[in-house]
């Protein structure tokens, strides 16, 4: 069915929207991209532009091949030329309110076989599924920035999701060069749900002024080999967009593990978002936290030899994996998946696990439960499994995931 594929709609052209444009119409598909006004048409067509210009120069595309590209690039204000799409991406921001509006609209205006995708990170499928008069062909597709480069695509069903839709997203999906992973409509999804909480940890560690920015986030770097360390990312990603994940998590499942930073929610109150605003971890004139190295608690976690300020940030997330893969959501090999190609670790979390060995991981977590460094009061019991026997340790070793793929 992918191959009867022609007409693909994208709705919302900021640089995620213009991304999956572009990545579909490098596909081969011919694509309509819809925006609210002139103005935001003209600003995702130049997001496009730039993308594949900056590819020619590379040398990752030839001038013809760009020509041919833009070919089947179409813009438009006006939704209704979606009336003969097959497929719709909509990519506008994440405000159920504006969903609500385009969702309703799709609906009205595509034929009753074209499915309708959104690339929500945050907001719950089921309930966008349930605007419509066909939640069977209303699947989430989460696309990761910049959508031309990541590999990942999270397909995202829900209880109303219909087999077919879920293959055929599935499909599209791999036919447009991406690594689908699929799973059900939880808060978070998988990425988010691991990344974004490791971010706010971070946030907590700076804000009780356990360490300098710096040194958080050149720690991570050294311990997972991550090119980027949280509080840079943080600023990548837009503070906003990571307190929104947190509140959904939250809403979700009210454990204290997904209670947002005080510092996070203030930077977000005074507009410091990150690279978009111009102003957040490392932009901006100040530091936002002024964190000293005083304070007998950062002594005492500098003087604890099991404490290691990289390991205090994988650790729990590590355990979270550990849960999700627990909880039956999503398979060890999927979870590291999402993470290496939707977040650019070199590896994902099991992997992680492999290398330092359960009761490593174990020690760290117990010992920051110690210093009320994290909300996790016990390991998971998936990651407590990992832990050898007494009586198998000389023969078994002692560490390794055992979780599955």
């Amino acid at each position: 069915m992918v191959q009867e594929f022609d007409k693909v709609g994208v709705v919302g052209l900021g640089t995620m929207g213009a991304g999956i444009a572009e990545v579909f119409a490098r596909a081969g598909f011919n694509v309509v991209g819809v925006e609210i006004d002139r103005a935001a048409l003209d600003r995702g067509r130049g997001h496009v532009d730039k993308s594949l210009s900056r590819a020619v120069s590379k040398g990752k595309l030839t001038e013809e091949e760009r020509a041919a590209i833009d070919a089947r690039l179409a813009f438009s204000t006006s939704r209704e030329e979606l009336a003969d799409a097959d497929f719709v991406v909509e990519a506008v921001p994440e405000r159920m309110d504006i969903k609500r509006d385009v969702f309703g609209d799709l609906d009205r205006i595509c034929a009753p076989g074209t499915i309708l995708a959104t690339n929500t990170s945050s907001l719950s499928v089921t309930e966008i599924a349930a605007l419509t008069d066909r939640p069977e062909k209303v699947v989430g597709l989460h696309f990761f920035n910049p959508a031309p480069v990541m590999k990942l695509a999270e397909v995202i069903t829900t209880v109303s999701t219909s087999a077919e839709t879920t293959d055929i997203v599935t499909e599209v999906a791999k036919r447009i060069g991406k690594t689908p992973v699929a799973v059900g409509d939880r808060g978070g999804f998988v990425a988010n749900a691991l990344l974004v909480p490791y971010i706010n940890d971070a946030i907590r560690l700076y804000e009780r002024r356990i360490a300098t920015r710096e040194e958080i986030d050149e720690s991570v770097k050294k311990a997972a080999g991550l090119p980027m360390g949280p509080l840079a990312l943080a600023d990548m990603v837009g503070l906003d967009v990571c307190l929104a994940v947190m509140d959904v998590l939250w809403d979700e499942f009210r454990d204290p593990r997904y209670v947002a930073s005080p510092l996070l929610r203030r930077m977000v109150a005074a507009g410091h978002l990150g690279r978009k605003a111009g102003q957040g971890f490392y932009t901006g004139k100040d530091d936002p936290a002024e964190p000293q190295r005083t304070g007998r608690l950062a002594e005492m976690v500098r003087e604890e030899e099991t404490l290691d300020l990289g390991e205090m940030l994988i650790a729990p997330q590590i355990d979270d994996a550990l849960r999700m893969i627990g909880d039956g959501y999503a398979s060890a090999k999927d979870v590291d998946t999402a993470m290496r190609f939707g977040c650019g670790y070199p590896k994902g979390p099991t992997e992680l696990l492999q290398e330092r060995g359960a009761e490593s991981v174990i020690t760290t977590l117990v010992a920051m439960s110690e210093y009320s460094l994290t909300t996790i009061a016990v390991p998971a019991p998936l990651l407590m499994d990992q832990l050898p026997d007494t009586d198998e340790e000389t023969s078994h070793g002692s560490g390794g995931c055992a979780c599955g793929s």
